[in-house]
C-alpha cells in the first residue's frame, strides 16, 4: 500500500469515527423519581445523617425504618423505638405523589424534641443538608 493510500484511510477511519460520535445533551435525563421521592431521598439522607448516624443524644432512643421504595406512592420514613423495631412508629416523615411537600406527624411532634424535629426537616427539604440551624 502506498503511503498516500495509508494516510487516506487513516483519514476516512478518523472521520468515520467522528462522525458516530452524538453531540451531549444540554438538557438533564429526567431521573422517573416523582417530586415526592426526590423530596424524602434529600430528608432522609439528612436526617440519618444528622439523627441517627451522627448518634445525636436526643435520638440515641430511636431507630430509623426506611420506606422510600413505596409502591404507594408514599415515600416515608420512621423513627421507631430502638429496641422495638417492628413497634408503634413514634415518627412519620412523608410525602405524596407529585408534591415535593413533605409531612410530618406522630406522638414526637408533640414532645419537646418536636420543635427541632420540624425546624430540621423545614431545613433540609428546603435544600440545606446541614445538621444544625445556623444563627
Amino acid at each position: 500500500m502506498t503511503r498516500s493510500k495509508a494516510i487516506a484511510l487513516v483519514a476516512a477511519a478518523a472521520f468515520a469515527l467522528t462522525s458516530c460520535q452524538s453531540t451531549p445533551k444540554s438538557t438533564p435525563v429526567p431521573s422517573g423519581k416523582s417530586a415526592a421521592l426526590l423530596a424524602m431521598e434529600q430528608v432522609a439522607i439528612s436526617a440519618h445523617k444528622c439523627w441517627i448516624a451522627s448518634k445525636d443524644p436526643a435520638f440515641k432512643q430511636y431507630q430509623m425504618a426506611n420506606e422510600l421504595n413505596s409502591f404507594s406512592g408514599t415515600p416515608r420514613f420512621l423513627l421507631v423505638p430502638a429496641k422495638h423495631y417492628g413497634g408503634k412508629p413514634l415518627l412519620v416523615v412523608q410525602a405524596q405523589g407529585n408534591s415535593s411537600r413533605v409531612d410530618v406527624f406522630g406522638p414526637l411532634m408533640n414532645d419537646p424534641l418536636g420543635a427541632r424535629i420540624g425546624s430540621d426537616i423545614a431545613r433540609w427539604q428546603a435544600g440545606n443538608p446541614a445538621c444544625a440551624a445556623t444563627a
